[in-house]
């Protein structure tokens, strides 16, 4: 067995005072930070990761993902705003520290893309087959939003035949009632809840 820590979306526009802001998506960075610092620093309480990987969203043009100017979002197929690259609200949140990365998946750069799957290195890896050739069979995923880019990435890595545990506690999601939903559903799907 290889695990795999996947941290989806941890990104500024995503936390408190950005265009698509989660509560508890500064403190969801900052708790992800510490899990990291542990792995690196070898603790041995820490989880035993092969690697860790992070997604994030990448948008330059993304059609008709965001709202058309003057119009209101309806947060279903459009959206505000958000991780437009060259912006800050692309990066990384700076509670988050992204120096253990081993691999960063860009997604939705001319599209929607939900799912950390639909995102591809700077040399073109998809994440699938990045952790295959990594020899990783078990994966736990932690980040932003509980209820979308989350619940999208852990249906997805069910999908693909890894074995999956969802980090609840390092996550923060839009709405309560959405990601109770959610995490029910993943559950079903076949995900550990821990």
């Amino acid at each position: 067995m290889r695990r795999a820590l996947i941290v989806v979306d941890v990104q500024n526009d995503f936390c408190e005072g950005g265009s698509l802001a989660v509560a508890g998506g500064a403190e969801a960075a900052f708790r992800i930070s510490e899990l990291l610092r542990h792995w690196t620093e070898q603790d041995p309480k820490s989880p035993d990761y092969a690697v860790a990987v992070a997604t994030r969203d990448h948008h330059i043009d993304p059609g008709s993902h965001f709202a058309a100017p003057g119009t209101d979002p309806d947060f279903v197929d459009t959206w505000p705003v958000h991780c437009v690259v060259g912006t800050d609200g692309e990066a990384f949140h700076p509670n988050l520290d992204p120096q253990p990365f081993n691999a960063i998946f860009l997604k939705g750069e001319h599209a929607a893309a939900f799912s950390g799957f639909e995102g591809r290195t700077t040399d073109g890896a998809g994440l699938a087959d990045w952790l295959e050739q990594h020899e990783i069979t078990d994966v736990d995923i932690c980040g932003i939003a509980t209820d979308y880019c989350v619940r999208h990435t852990t249906l997805d890595a069910v999908r693909n035949g890894f074995n999956v545990r969802l980090l609840t506690e390092l996550c923060a999601g839009v709405a309560p009632e959405t990601s109770e939903k959610a995490v029910a559903e993943l559950r079903d799907a076949g995900a550990v809840i821990a």
